[in-house]
């Protein structure tokens, strides 16, 4: 499956943006989906992840209560909104998809990758 992220770009601290990430196929819904995000110099972290039907979804420690993840399985997409943004959520964000599994807490996990969207908080 190929994955397409957009909504990256350059926003003021509290500010907030909402990133899509598109899926090439049309068994979207059986992929488990996730976020990651990876800063310079820092290791790739998981930011949050939704299963395949929705209805459960998990956040990383970093982002909980500012973050949000949903998923279109109607589009094949899958969304992160991001409120309250701080210069720490600077980095290039992933999605990802699981094929076999429920969400997974790893980048190892994941079966497949986009190429990543730029977030850039300014202070």
């Amino acid at each position: 499956v190929q994955l397409v992220e957009s909504g990256g770009g350059l926003v003021q601290a509290g500010g907030s943006l909402r990133l899509s990430c598109a899926a090439s196929e049309r068994t979207f819904s059986s992929y488990a989906m996730g976020w990651f995000r990876q800063a310079p110099g820092k290791e790739r972290e998981f930011v949050a992840g939704i299963s395949r039907s929705g209805s459960n979804t998990y956040y990383g420690d970093s982002v909980k209560g500012r973050l949000t993840i949903s998923r279109d399985n109607a589009a094949n997409t899958v969304y992160l909104q991001m409120n309250s943004l701080t210069p720490e959520d600077t980095a290039v964000y992933y999605c990802a998809a699981r094929n076999v599994g429920g969400v997974g807490w790893y980048a190892v996990q994941y079966d497949y990758w986009g190429r990543g969207t730029h977030v850039t908080v300014s202070s």
